[in-house]
């Protein structure tokens, strides 16, 4: 028996990939479904099941492409209705997959047809729990992310389902089983998970805050839904796509690559009013860049940011990216519901400046030049880090503009004076200046390594830290 975590960090995303005696199984798979498909081919195997545990909010699966691929069965928990062939599971129904089984658990609470899958190892021992965002390491899924999109149950009701799930049916497992949840920190599906990625079932009992003995379920509740904040716009969407179907991701790569010349592009950009994405590193962006794009670095929590900023999934999109990572780009779009890549620069910003087109910069200075500024007069500093981030801990004079919610923190700022911005580290930062700058807002200033390089330049007064309850 082989179980192997297929974890991808920009997502904070597990898939997993489960084989038995030639026969294979894929769980909760990401849209490019290639690697899953080499991989059995090399170990000859075929993969038989496509098991889902819920329809996803923050990704678009790829169990269509992969059971169009390899003629595996797409499978679901009860209650689901997809628009397309697939087996709704009975709770308590079995699998063979080679010489094991997998048992569906329905959990309802994260979402209603959430189910967990247990394996059972050669012998009949419970082995593994593929939780999805039912149970995770640290925490529990969201009961919101569902409400009124495909139920019209209320956050409170999930909850409920959510507790009952829990006790009844995963409690009582074994506690040397291995849980093997959805996602890890880093995700909006849960509030305040841990950066493992898998755990016993034992320890999470003990260390769960979900799973404390003794919890009444109107405690549950309210634990389970304090400090829940609204989830990112593209959330529902991306359901949709996972319900109802969406184009191969073969086709989504063969219209985004397609190498445009700087007059091409220009042009492109131009009549078809598509969005002009960079995807450099933000410190190289904001050296120079072209007039109107934005920046969204590809070696950063790319596809959220992507998904949390454009808000049109159908958005025409035109690329600027490092010479080579184009396909990787498209496909990391594709993986959030951003399928209209209609093509990019080819040589990238380095041809579109060698060919005399306008070009654009946003100043960057560091903290020792902020200190500097700040001596000499009053300063406007906007901390776009989550709200949660800046009540644990900020500059003193800073003002709190989350990046999750630029269209709000707007009205922080006056288009005619400067203003300092900085997040964490320096990637969310150039995210929101470039935006504003787009909109019209010129007089916004990058600070360098954010939070981060401020705290321990030793030159700013910082509050004392508070212990977040949140990470969303």
């Amino acid at each position: 028996m082989k179980v192997e975590q297929i974890y991808t960090g920009c997502l904070a995303q597990g898939a997993y990939y489960i084989e038995s005696n030639g026969v294979a199984a894929v769980i909760d798979p990401l849209r490019e479904v290639a690697p899953y498909i080499r991989k059995a081919e090399n170990n000859k195997a075929r993969i038989d099941y496509v098991f889902e545990t819920h329809f996803h909010a923050d990704f678009v699966s790829g169990h269509l492409d992969l059971a169009n691929k390899t003629g595996a069965r797409i499978v679901y928990g009860p209650g689901a209705k997809p628009a397309f062939d697939a087996h709704i599971a009975e709770d308590g129904e079995i699998f063979r997959l080679g010489d094991v089984t997998i048992t569906a658990l329905h959990t309802p609470g994260h979402t209603m047809e959430s189910t967990c899958y247990l394996l059972k190892d050669e012998n009949g021992k419970p082995a593994g729990l593929f939780s999805g965002d039912t149970l995770f390491i640290g925490d529990v899924g969201r009961p919101d992310l569902a409400q009124k999109l495909v139920t019209d149950l209320t956050q409170d009701k999930l909850a409920g389902y959510l507790f009952d799930s829990l006790r009844n049916k995963i409690m009582p497992l074994p506690d040397d089983i291995t849980v093997y949840p959805a996602h890890g920190a880093g995700s909006a599906c849960g509030k305040n998970m841990s950066r493992e990625t898998t755990d016993t079932l034992g320890h999470q009992k003990k260390t769960n805050y979900a799973l404390r003995p003794g919890m009444s379920k109107t405690e549950f509740i309210k634990e389970v839904t304090t400090g829940l904040v609204a989830p990112p716009a593209y959330f529902p969407l991306n359901v949709m796509l996972n319900i109802q179907g969406y184009e191969s991701i073969d086709q989504v790569l063969k219209r985004g690559k397609q190498a445009l010349s700087p007059d091409a592009f220009e042009t492109a950009a131009t009549e078809t009013g598509a969005l002009v994405l960079d995807t450099r590193d933000p410190q190289l962006f904001a050296a120079g860049f072209i007039p109107n794009s934005i920046n969204i670095g590809i070696d950063g929590q790319f596809a959220p940011w992507v998904g949390a900023m454009i808000p049109d999934i159908r958005q025409e999109i035109l690329l600027v990216t490092d010479e080579g990572r184009e396909e990787e780009v498209i496909t990391r779009l594709a993986r959030v519901g951003y399928d209209y890549t209609i093509g990019y620069l080819e040589g990238g910003f380095r041809a579109w400046k060698a060919a005399g087109k306008e070009t654009d910069r946003i100043e960057s200075i560091d903290a020792a030049e902020l200190a500097k500024r700040m001596n000499r007069e009053k300063l406007t500093v906007l901390d776009v880090r989550k709200k949660s981030e800046y009540q644990s801990e900020h500059l003193a004079d800073a003002v709190n503009a989350p990046l999750d919610f630029i269209n709000d923190s707007m009205i922080l700022i006056d288009k005619n004076k400067p203003a300092y911005v900085h997040c964490a580290g320096g990637y969310r930062s150039l995210i929101f200046n470039s935006i504003l700058r787009a909109r019209g807002y010129h007089n916004l200033v990058d600070v360098k390594g954010g939070f981060k390089a401020l705290k321990e330049s030793g030159l700013f007064p910082v509050t004392d830290y508070v212990c977040p309850t949140t990470l969303l």
